[in-house]
């Protein structure tokens, strides 16, 4: 399957990706907000590793939902503005909105249920390389999600999900020492960054371990 067959095999979820991806790489260029231009470009190229990634494994429709509404979810956080009584970061966006000072930010908030949903990819990749190691050619185009995933697996699953998030923070330092100013925020932002990775990589690992079997 080649790149055009899959938009049109996942007609509807193209269409709410692309949509949404140039209307807020639009308002982050008219704003002039150069760490979200950039951002759409990363997300360009994201999108082509998951289509990639997607016609080797086919991932569930669930988990290509969960990315798309991830990417969705990560691009407004970085251009919709906010009131300030609500900021808690360096820019007035939706990435700094903290309403009540006890709860997360949308920031922790985006980043557990990102590398949740990130942890469910590796999770669904993992079933795949073994059910090519242990079926036969005919049996490889069965979803790959219906495979089982042992509780060592899951933890392998949950431990690629936090190395995700960690080469997250990585992309984020490099933008924050590249770029005049950014919303990625210093030490104690990284530290809750990956505390936030952390436990959505530990429910994707359980929900891994819980769905096997299932489709």
């Amino acid at each position: 399957m080649n790149f055009r067959n899959w938009m049109i095999d996942h007609r509807w979820l193209t269409l709410f990706v692309g949509l949404y991806t140039i209307v807020f790489g639009a308002l982050a260029l008219r704003a002039g907000n150069i760490e979200f231009v950039l951002y759409t470009g990363a997300m360009v190229v994201y999108i082509v590793v998951i289509v990639a990634l997607d016609v080797r494994v086919r991932l569930s429709k669930l988990v290509l939902w969960c990315l798309a509404a991830w990417g969705l979810l990560h691009m407004a956080g970085g251009t919709v503005p906010i009131p300030e009584s609500v900021q808690d970061g360096p820019k007035a966006v939706l990435y700094a909105m903290r309403p009540v000072d006890w709860l997360p930010r949308y920031d922790q908030l985006i980043h557990t249920f990102g590398f949740f949903t990130a942890t469910l990819v590796c999770s669904e990749a993992l079933r795949r390389a073994i059910s090519d190691l242990g079926h036969d050619a005919d049996d490889q185009e069965s979803d790959a999600s219906c495979r089982g995933l042992s509780f060592g697996l899951a933890a392998g699953a949950t431990l690629m999900g936090m190395g995700l998030g960690a080469f997250n923070e990585v992309v984020e330092f490099a933008m924050d020492r590249t770029l005049e100013e950014t919303g990625v925020g210093g030490y104690v932002n990284t530290g809750w960054d990956l505390v936030s990775n952390m436990v959505g990589a530990l429910i994707g690992g359980v929900v891994s371990w819980r769905r096997r079997g299932r489709c």
